[in-house]
């Protein structure tokens, strides 16, 4: 199934890095490293413009190109690279990365003058604790400004002592108003990450290898709320493209067998992205 027989699609969860690190994070799968745990053959390797030519094969019309920093000095780097990427892609929304560290908010405020509309954050590989006082103008910037943050802070595949609900949990309660995207809807701690987005309007959970035979989902008790949340626009589409282990279409085709119902299936690939990065997303 292509995305064509669903409409186009925005995909929040998608990752271009510059290519020497992202030969490493190649490397890294290759090898299952101890924050992987298993087999996770890379499915979609080769150049920048080739994965960009096979996204808009999949029909994904709009999509990230999310890097993150795992440790001080990387991030206004990233954030130059994975801009200029941007710049120079049509469909991509400009993206960048911060870190706990001396002059944070000055490269956020230059990631964020060069036009950056997203961010992403690795709790999981970065091991930092996102209440780190470093980072608390950060985060008042972005909630005060709408900018929506891809968040990687649940356990899995492998907790650090900052993942899961409650470290996360106490930034939300900080900055009420930031807009959040959990990747992989918080796997494995779907509860707390649901409970969240209950008490949090500005939370959202992306998709990213969620309901695919290699990943599994949440429980069955939580499909309610995964539809409701969907129909109120929180749900959106994420893949990991380019480093999953199975074919693209794959993970539309788990979203649809949920037999949600097709209105559901249509915000989640592209409406609800759509709205939440408006006018962004529409250059």
């Amino acid at each position: 199934m292509s995305g064509a027989e669903v409409g186009p699609l925005f995909d929040v969860h998608t990752h271009f890095m510059p290519p020497r690190l992202m030969r490493r994070v190649w490397a890294y799968f290759d090898e299952a490293g101890p924050l992987i745990g298993r087999d996770w053959p890379i499915r979609y390797r080769g150049t920048d413009d080739e994965r960009v030519a096979q996204l808009r094969g999949f029909g994904v019309e709009r999509f990230t190109a999310l890097a993150y920093a795992h440790r001080p000095g990387m991030a206004a780097d990233l954030n130059a690279w994975t801009l200029a990427f941007a710049a120079r892609t049509p469909g991509c929304l400009p993206s960048a990365t911060f870190f706990p560290e001396d002059g944070v908010e000055a490269y956020v405020a230059r990631a964020r003058d060069d036009g950056a509309r997203v961010f992403k954050v690795h709790l999981q590989v970065g091991a930092y604790d996102p209440r780190d006082p470093r980072l608390d103008p950060v985060w008042a910037r972005l909630a005060d400004e709408r900018v929506p943050v891809v968040v990687h802070a649940g356990s899995g595949p492998v907790a650090n002592g900052f993942t899961g609900p409650g470290p996360f949990g106490a930034v939300l309660q900080r900055h009420p108003g930031l807009v959040a995207v959990v990747a992989h809807m918080g796997a494995p701690e779907f509860d707390g990450f649901f409970e969240l987005a209950d008490r949090h309007p500005g939370v959202h959970l992306d998709t990213t290898m969620v309901f695919t035979d290699f990943f599994g989902g949440p429980p069955p008790s939580l499909l309610p709320r995964v539809r409701e949340l969907g129909l109120a626009g929180r749900v959106l589409l994420g893949s990991d493209f380019p480093n999953i282990p199975y074919p693209y279409e794959h993970q539309v085709e788990s979203l649809r067998r949920l037999e949600l119902g097709d209105r559901w299936l249509q915000a989640v690939c592209w409406d609800n992205a759509t709205a939440l990065f408006t006018p962004d997303a529409t250059g």
